[in-house]
């Protein structure tokens, strides 16, 4: 007999829901309803599962209230901070500071303005530097910042760390350090870590439901992590991958790239690059954040100033009523969505893969040249994800994944020959919900369903 699990994924503005059969990955349902902020996320959550028809288990993600806001502190920058911030992006988090060196008043008072949901304590290789990390433990076991620490640094003085962050009943989660050598990145366990604490402490505390801890017991993890973990299960099966989330809060971008040879026998990196990767613009978002993109696009010269006139009024009604719905015959709200879609999709995608730019010396004159960067040439597929690429037509969505795939004044690497999809059916969701326990239901998910539907010539 068949099993069915519902995987849902509570956004910031819609509930997805897909019903799978994890024998054989069959998709046998989808369903989409409004997140019900307004009285209790689990209002939509259980109007979708009931929706999708009997199941036999629940499997839910969220991004809902903002998704995890999380501090990085680190001993330098350029090497360990450098690596907590990449893990916590792999992590399904929304960095919203970066600390590196000992931490002194200021930047105790700095890490709190940031209003972190939890702090990623870092530093030093194993049996290397110690200072920093136990100096950063005392600050922060001192610090008015009642939120959970994730301790993944020196494993020399982990547990002295540990018990300094305890002493003042600090909720601390110990494990692996992120850099335990020069060149090593090891991001899996502080990613797991990170996971854990975001369903044990912060999902429960974001005031969504009222009853936290049942919400808490559906919730596995982020949204952006689980797709993420559906990026990776596509890209086993498809090769190299470029993924787009709009969002109705930010807009992230995935890829999952395989290492050339000439970069595997490459002299090692001081942190070596995450081969599978995701960014958040947390100020691209087609409803909660929509002036962003009028702002970034600007910025980026992909729009002409005379268009703010059309578009400020238009982002300013969608940041008051995020709900806000294009009905029958309002075509101009729709196309007005597709070009933010499109707009957003095209400044996440160059600040996810454009070299940075790196200033040397001071003054007006001081040379600058960009540097790193990822490299998506060999990308052969494309998906794009989000409620307006799904709800848009044939036309809406060539043209948001079109603008990305022609970006040739960008200044990053774009695709040769890569196809588009829409992920009309929410399964890289759903995917990443069922890979850890159902690998092959989770494969064939990915892989079966995203052909069926609209491919677009890049």
């Amino acid at each position: 007999m068949s099993r069915a699990v519902a995987c849902v994924d509570v956004g910031s503005t819609f509930t997805k829901g897909a019903l799978v059969d994890v024998d054989t990955g069959e998709l046998l349902a989808t369903e989409s309803h409004r997140t019900t902020l307004d009285s209790d996320v689990l209002d939509g959550v259980e109007a979708v599962r009931e929706a999708l028809g009997p199941h036999d288990e629940v499997r839910a993600c969220s991004s809902a209230g903002g998704g995890l806001r999380l501090a990085v502190v680190g001993y330098e920058r350029a090497v360990t901070a450098e690596a907590g911030h990449r893990v916590a992006l792999s992590a399904g988090a929304r960095v919203e500071h970066v600390a590196a060196g000992v931490l002194d008043e200021a930047a105790v008072d700095a890490l709190a303005q940031s209003r972190p949901d939890v702090v990623l304590l870092v530093g030093g290789t194993d049996g290397g530097n110690a200072d920093v990390l136990l100096g950063n433990a005392r600050a922060l076991a001192a610090a008015a910042l009642d939120v959970p620490v994730v301790l993944a640094g020196n494993a020399a003085v982990r547990d002295e760390a540990e018990r300094i962050l305890r002493r003042d009943h600090r909720r601390v989660l110990s494990t692996a350090n992120v850099l335990p050598e020069i060149g090593t990145l090891d991001p899996q366990p502080a990613r797991e870590a990170i996971r854990e604490v975001f369903v044990r402490h912060v999902i429960g505390g974001k005031q969504l439901s009222r009853r936290p801890d049942e919400f808490a017991a559906l919730v596995r993890a982020a949204t952006p992590d689980v797709v993420l973990l559906g990026v990776e299960v596509l890209a086993d099966a498809v090769g190299d991958v470029l993924v787009l989330d709009v969002g109705g809060a930010t807009t992230d971008v995935y890829s999952a790239l395989t290492p050339s040879r000439e970069d595997a026998g490459r002299r090692r990196e001081v942190v070596a690059p995450l081969w599978r990767s995701r960014t958040v613009e947390g100020d691209l978002g087609v409803r909660w954040n929509a002036p962003g993109i009028v702002a970034a696009a600007v910025a980026e010269r992909l729009i002409e100033p005379t268009e703010l006139a059309r578009l400020e009024p238009a982002t300013a009604r969608r940041a008051a009523d995020p709900a806000l719905a294009p009905g029958a015959g309002e075509e101009d709200e729709r196309r007005i969505d597709v070009q933010l879609a499109a707009l957003a999709a095209v400044v996440a995608v160059r600040r996810h893969a454009r070299p940075a730019l790196t200033t040397y010396g001071a003054g007006p004159g001081a040379p600058s040249v960009r540097t790193g960067g990822r490299d998506l040439r060999e990308v052969t597929a494309l998906v794009g994800s989000g409620g307006v690429l799904r709800h848009a037509d044939a036309a809406g969505r060539e043209s948001v994944l079109a603008a990305v795939l022609h970006d040739t004044g960008g200044g990053w690497k774009l695709p040769r020959r890569a196809r588009a999809a829409v992920d009309v059916y929410y399964v890289l969701a759903a995917a990443g919900l069922l890979a850890a326990d159902h690998p092959r239901a989770a494969a064939a998910l990915a892989t079966r369903h995203l052909p069926e539907v609209v491919r677009l010539k890049a």
